[in-house]
């Protein structure tokens, strides 16, 4: 496609320029849109650093303290861009509005593994085999399940973006029912320490998880950001790519890898979040009023840091239960979700 060129929304959407705003009034707006969220996400990250600290502001003992919450910034920082980026590309790849990445299994994934460890090892062998060698492991499996069903489903001659959908589902449901039969073995004090790490949350991320996180999401977000033109492609469908000179089966596995690796490093690091990529990318859509990629990615990053930053400090320092972060935030997804799918996908 050639540099400036404008697409026409896909069908079914509203007829909005996708490679540029229709008027000076949508730009003005998509600038104001972005400064605000901005706002928000800078005030949201300092609350979380600086809100109750019980030192004197500027003191070293101050900046320890922060030093310390900083940590919990940068791993919220990394799930808003990991959630935020898989899920806008992953709806764009499969024309549909109403379906996260979660639907692939990697949050049944992510069960199985921490009960199978509880089923075998106790309690003790969760503390035990904490590190980054797991987490990389957790990673590379949930990758390495993603790339190998996506060879087998789109590489064959029959390969269909529908079935493998489908079988991911039903590979997720089956994971699910396997983590199900091993938790109804465990103890109570088992299950109970099982239970809290089955949650999203951002006190499950270990800061030894970093160095490896944080290349992974950074250069995964990155080659989808430097895409953004060829997702504009992808939007119109695969006929339309094709007859536009897209290689769609091919750039289709590459960006469910980077997907897959967005998915997987986010899951592992912090536990399942199934609603908060749905609830950001349907929120990132109506904020940014466009359909240009590289224009939504930025809005849907700011959302959702914005989302999670704040929801963590409201319960942390008003209700003092930040432990309930994914709760609410599955809540207000899962609300959004209905009313998305009663109104037949429409916005």
């Amino acid at each position: 496609m050639a540099e400036g060129q404008v697409v026409t929304a896909p069908a079914g959407l509203p007829s909005r320029s996708a490679g540029a705003f229709t008027s000076p009034r949508a730009r003005r707006r998509y600038v104001i849109v972005v400064a605000i969220l901005a706002v928000l996400a800078v005030g949201s990250g300092f609350g979380l650093l600086a809100w109750g600290n019980p030192m004197p502001p500027g003191s070293e003992g101050f900046w320890r303290i922060a030093q310390h919450r900083a940590t919990d910034v940068t791993v919220m920082v990394l799930v808003a861009i990991a959630q935020a980026v898989a899920t806008v590309s992953f709806q764009t790849v499969t024309n549909n509005r109403i379906i996260t990445p979660s639907i692939m299994g990697f949050e049944s994934l992510y069960r199985v593994v921490q009960t199978s460890t509880v089923y075998l090892f106790g309690v003790a062998g969760v503390v035990a085999i904490q590190g980054v060698g797991q987490f990389a492991i957790q990673v590379a499996i949930m990758v390495g399940l993603a790339v190998a069903l996506y060879g087998w489903l789109l590489s064959g001659r029959y390969g269909n973006l529908q079935i493998m959908l489908l079988i991911g589902i039903v590979i997720g449901g089956g994971l699910g029912a396997v983590s199900t039969f091993m938790q109804r073995l465990l103890t109570p004090s088992e299950f109970d320490v099982l239970t809290a790490r089955l949650f999203g949350n951002v006190s499950n991320a270990d800061p030894s998880y970093l160095p490896l996180a944080i290349p992974l999401v950074v250069a995964a977000s990155v080659l989808l950001w430097l895409r953004s033109r060829r997702l504009d492609l992808m939007a119109l469908g695969s006929d339309a790519a094709r007859s536009l000179g897209l290689d769609h089966r091919r750039e289709l596995f590459i960006v469910l890898f980077l997907v897959a690796v967005l998915m997987a490093t986010s899951t592992a690091l912090v536990g399942p979040m199934t609603f908060l990529g749905f609830l950001v990318a349907t929120l990132a859509y109506q904020f940014a009023d466009t359909y240009d990629h590289r224009l939504i990615f930025p809005v849907a990053v700011l959302t959702a840091f914005t989302i999670l930053a704040g929801a963590y400090f409201v319960m942390k320092n008003i209700f003092y239960a930040q432990g309930m972060v994914s709760i609410l935030i599955e809540l207000v997804g899962g609300t959004v979700f209905l009313i998305v799918i009663l109104r037949k996908g429409r916005l």
